[in-house]
């Protein structure tokens, strides 16, 4: 079994959520758990603050300059805090980015290769992913720290009161149910309204897709009611959330103050000589500054994780919406070599989303080294055939056999295959960066000599936006062979390379194509008589 499969499977066990967070940040264990040793480290600084500031109060009254290296102690603590801070937060980050990249990829994969339909995965990619973001940089760190940087202050406090030490960790009882108790109340809310907020963005999104349908039969009104209805159940489940989080902060609050104000009047109380029972010490000035100090940082860490404990009520929420969906066949790049090779479709049939098929039992042969013209009426096939071999296309039933390589048996010829489509891709950037896409590794003199033979006379550092601003369409068509051309792959496939063009810039591009087509085997979809007259042969779907 795959690690994404496992990864699927891990969903199917009662703490689900929480074991596929783990699961996805195990590569980044060592980030995280820097980020919690740092956070941890936190309480050394908090003890030299608190033992710094104790010392220069109680000594200042005797002789003022002999408290300034308690006050330099205290200052410098202060820094280091500041320091291991920005630490753990960088560090935090760190791992959050990397997680957030690895899962986002493998939704945009799910999303590309058919395993996710509809509008689920793209409120996956936008608020999903961001929604795990706090449990690998806040959450994660501060769960180890509010588990070990309590008992460690606690510990430290003992050495100079053990019974304001115990009124502390007695105090730790009720404070850590209280946030349990709010965090199950608040889990469940939490994951309602994650699923109120990615049914509200796959219904904005499929309405507006279908507005063109909406306005056709006048539904503005019907529309507008279920976004309305959408949107209202969202803010209401987010101001339950909202609400069980001021609770429980409240609750955490008050036991937080409860604990440090018995452990004030206590410090107070001994100091006086006013306590209506015995106790096995007896403070100074010193010792019960130190303890009024440090108490606090015994909830500190407690307190940041209640604070984040929302993130990981998020990110548990979005896990169900990100996993990876099993994958059903792998796939591995075919080794075709660099000779052009001989293509086979035996009863091919392809289908999308279980309708009608597109195209049914193909059979085909393609000798090595020629062009076919693949022609018939718009809807036939043509292109999901060519789609078929790009691998974006299902593969419903029967075989494709390239260069020996099946792809009923995992062959990916992607790689393998130059590709020239009626609208290429235009990227923000210059001419030669847009032909370059095809070969990331060519050189300069390549690129050029590809235009060239593209017959891309223009200036190849022309500006080009995403709409290819500034390119006619047989230009653009021009780009695409120039690409097709560039990439040193033995099999070309060409869709309606001539389509829209005048009878001139046709002739041109017919001599283009036979260029590209030199020495590759070359299915070309196309309507047009002149391309099919350059064929070797004509196949009518």
């Amino acid at each position: 079994m795959s690690k994404r499969d496992m990864t699927a499977e891990a969903l199917n066990s009662p703490d689900k959520p929480a074991l596929w967070l783990r699961e996805a940040g195990r590569p980044w264990a060592r980030l995280n758990g820097l980020a919690a040793a740092v956070t941890v480290l936190d309480i050394v600084p908090a003890a030299g603050f608190a033992g710094g500031l104790a010392m220069a109060v109680s000594v200042a009254a005797a002789s003022p300059a002999s408290a300034l290296p308690w006050l330099a102690l205290a200052m410098a603590s202060l820094a280091v805090r500041g320091l291991l801070a920005l630490g753990a937060a960088a560090a935090g980050a760190r791992a959050a980015r990397a997680v957030k990249g690895q899962v986002r990829r493998g939704v945009a994969v799910d999303l590309f290769e058919g395993r996710r339909p509809g509008s689920a995965p793209m409120a996956a990619i936008a608020e999903g992913v961001d929604a795990i973001d706090g449990y690998y940089a806040r959450f994660a760190p501060a769960r180890l720290a509010a588990t070990v940087s309590p008992l460690v202050a606690i510990a430290i406090i003992a050495v100079a009161s053990p019974v304001a030490a115990a009124i502390l960790l007695f105090t730790l009882i009720p404070f850590t149910a209280g946030m349990a108790l709010a965090g199950v109340a608040a889990a469940g809310e939490s994951r309602k309204q994650f699923a109120a907020m990615a049914r509200l963005s796959g219904l904005f999104l499929d309405r507006i897709r279908g507005l063109p349908v909406v306005l056709a039969f006048q539904a503005e009104d019907a529309v507008t009611r279920d976004v309305a209805r959408s949107s209202t159940d969202l803010a209401l489940r987010t101001s339950r959330v909202l609400r069980i989080a001021f609770l429980s902060t409240g609750v955490l609050e008050f036991f937080s103050a409860l604990s440090v104000a018995l452990v004030a009047v206590y410090c107070g109380f001994n100091l006086l000589r006013l306590l209506p029972f015995p106790v096995p010490e007896q403070l100074d000035l010193g010792r019960a500054l130190f303890v009024l100090a440090l108490s606090p940082e015994v909830y500190a860490p407690i307190r940041r994780l209640a604070a984040a404990y929302h993130d990981r009520q998020a990110a548990e929420a979005a896990a169900p919406s990100l996993v990876a969906a099993p994958v059903t066949r792998t796939c591995s790049p075919a080794r075709l070599g660099l000779a052009a090779p001989a293509v086979r479709f035996e009863h091919a049939t392809i289908s999308y989303g279980g309708g009608a098929p597109v195209v049914s039992a193909f059979d085909l042969d393609v000798r090595p080294g020629q062009i076919v013209a693949l022609a018939g009426s718009s809807g036939s096939g043509k292109s999901s055939l060519l789609h078929l071999l790009l691998g974006l296309a299902p593969l419903d039933s029967g075989d494709v056999v390239v260069g020996g390589e099946r792809l009923s048996a995992g062959g990916d010829f992607s790689g393998r295959i130059a590709w020239a489509s009626q609208a290429p891709m235009i990227v923000p950037g210059t001419l030669r960066d847009n032909i370059a896409l095809a070969d990331r590794s060519a050189s300069v003199q390549r690129i050029t000599e590809a235009a060239c033979r593209a017959g891309l006379s223009a200036d190849l550092q022309r500006p080009l936006d995403e709409r290819g601003g500034g390119l006619s369409g047989g230009e653009l068509r021009r780009l695409a062979l120039a690409r097709a051309i560039l990439k040193d792959a033995p099999l070309l496939l060409l869709d309606e390379p001539t389509a829209n063009l005048d009878a001139g810039a046709e002739r041109a591009m017919l001599s283009l194509i036979r260029e590209a087509a030199r020495g590759r085997t070359t299915l070309i979809a196309t309507h047009s008589p002149a391309v099919m007259a350059i064929a070797d042969r004509v196949v009518t779907l």
